[in-house]
């Protein structure tokens, strides 16, 4: 894809050629030692210092969301609005990896991997918790416990989790596969500011740029790690009677992360792979049979309705900062979110794009943009639809329960269902591969960030970072529960996105460049066709 005298030429050059090797190692050492530095500090100082670590966390999260909750909010739609453009430009018809690159796995194993990786383990957490919790306090003005409030409540989970948060993965991805097999530049997040840093992305700047990465993954992964053992733990409680407390919840930590080292050791292909798929294979059961135990008529009804209510208040909700409410109900949720979404877009984005090689530009972003959206809002009808059906009709007591405990929500609504018991274990099942696959596949992109971009990092080292993944979910939840892995997700995510708003522009520049090369190599093969005429 290069052309003589291009100043893209393949360069011998890596930010791994000072790596530190030895002992099952393979280190950037900037990298590694200054980000494992932190994250190692944070973990010995919340262990320490656990009860005013809880009153940080929660200081953070509230300083944070009312003081640049509008910065997060702006720059969520300036990603969106970006990925579009670039999709329906001419920029649409170029391919990741040449014009002669296939695709590495077939559609169906694409599909199955960036879902299950980008936010399969969210759904069950949430797809039943936030449509009651908006159920039962509405922010945009319904009455509390009504159909008006049911429809609010689907609009904006809908919101939060479609195309704004793919269209934050849309553009890391994107941006790192263009970078790595349309430039023969190393699969980190320092290469997408070549256009910009030029050689400087192997000096600091560039290590700065995959430190910040490193942590904002790290404390994503770890917050839904957190998340994941909370609703395990519910599950338990409610399947086997098992005590519902911190304690169980780190072991079970501990459990998710063995699963997840068993699955890194085996790779890429053996493992990741193989796990998503079978996750889908089990969600798609396990979504077919609540929508056929469940209110079926309410939830094909509910689904057009809500899909058009969040189609007609779309640009509403992605402008509203509660100037005139004088509420900050968005500081638990929307903020939280995009924050959240952000944090986990070094992770995501770098297995998109290490799966996407063959893909064109246009194909790349509709897929990962409105296909895993559009899965999303069936989803969330069916689960969340059903629970609004049981809340609105007064029955299980649901909304009280999810206001007790948040992670209980999926196995409560199943109670009132027929099948009770094998649809838990089926769901309890879900929720471990799920954020098994989200673990493992995180620790295989972090153990590439601290390689220098290094594809294949040695086992030793994947399974450190699955550990460490770990260990930080534990220290989370010791140290405030919820609201701290609220706080480690937000903190995280706002420094990374300053780093996505200039990845925009860099991003322009290298696909505006490979264009006018492309045309430029076009133009000289039909000069020489014309000449042998």
């Amino acid at each position: 894809m290069t052309t003589e005298g291009s100043r893209w030429q393949p360069r011998e050059r890596t930010p791994g050629d000072t790596n530190i090797q030895g002992w099952g190692f393979d280190l950037h050492p900037q990298v590694s030692f200054i980000s494992g530095g932190l994250i190692i500090l944070f973990i010995l100082l919340t262990l320490i210092f656990k009860e005013q670590a809880e009153a940080v966390f929660h200081t953070t999260q509230e300083l944070i969301a009312d003081t640049t909750g509008w910065f997060l909010i702006l720059v969520a739609n300036i990603y969106l609005g970006v990925v579009i453009i670039i999709a329906l430009s001419k920029f649409g018809k170029i391919r990741i990896g040449g014009e002669d690159a296939q695709p590495e796995f077939s559609t169906f194993a694409w599909y199955a991997m960036l879902f299950s990786a980008g936010m399969g383990g969210g759904l069950l957490f949430w797809g039943i918790a936030e449509p009651i919790s908006h159920f039962q306090t509405p922010p945009l003005g319904s009455e509390a416990g009504t159909g008006a409030a049911a429809q609010e409540a689907m609009g904006i989970i809908y919101f939060h989790w479609g195309l704004h948060g793919w269209g934050i993965y849309t553009l890391v991805g994107l941006s790192l596969a263009f970078f790595a097999f349309n430039r023969g530049l190393p699969l980190t997040i320092r290469s997408v500011f070549y256009p910009l840093l030029g050689e400087k992305i192997y000096e600091w700047p560039g290590n700065l740029i995959d430190i910040l990465a490193v942590i904002a993954t790290l404390f994503g992964l770890a917050t839904s790690l957190g998340f994941g053992a909370q609703q395990v733990n519910a599950g338990l409680n409610f399947i086997a009677g098992f005590p519902d407390n911190i304690v169980v919840q780190v072991i079970l930590v501990a459990i998710i992360s063995g699963f997840a080292i068993i699955s890194v050791v085996a790779g890429l292909d053996g493992g990741v792979r193989r796990l998503s798929e079978w996750n889908i294979y089990i969600a798609a059961v396990f979504l077919a049979f609540m929508f056929l135990i469940g209110p079926t008529q309410f939830i094909l009804d509910f689904f057009v309705q809500s899909l058009g209510y969040y189609i007609g208040i779309f640009p509403t909700l992605s402008f509203w900062t509660e100037t005139f409410e004088g509420t900050n109900w968005q500081n638990s949720w929307t903020i939280f979110y995009w924050a959240w979404w952000i944090s986990w877009s070094p992770f995501v984005g770098m297995f998109i794009a290490r799966v996407s090689k063959g893909r064109t530009v246009r194909e790349f972003i509709l897929g990962v943009l409105f296909l895993p959206s559009f899965l999303s809002f069936i989803w969330m009808s069916c689960f969340g639809g059903s629970a609004l059906s049981l809340a609105l009709n007064d029955v299980g007591n649901l909304p009280g329960a999810i206001q007790e405990n948040m992670a209980t929500g999926l196995f409560v609504m199943l109670q009132q269902f027929p099948l009770t018991s094998f649809s838990s274990i089926i769901g309890l099942v879900l929720v471990i591969t799920f954020f098994v696959t989200s673990s493992d596949s995180g620790s295989l992109v972090v153990a590439n960030l601290s390689s220098g971009g290094k594809l294949d990092s040695p086992v030793l080292q994947r399974v450190f970072w699955a550990v460490i993944e770990g260990v930080v979910a534990a220290v989370l939840l010791l140290g405030g529960g919820l609201n701290a892995l609220r706080v480690a997700a937000t903190t995280a995510g706002l420094p990374f996105a300053i780093v996505l708003l200039i990845m925009c522009f860099s991003l322009y520049q290298g696909l505006t460049e490979d264009w006018a090369e492309l045309e430029a190599k076009q133009l000289t093969t039909k000069d020489l066709g014309e000449n042998k005429l």
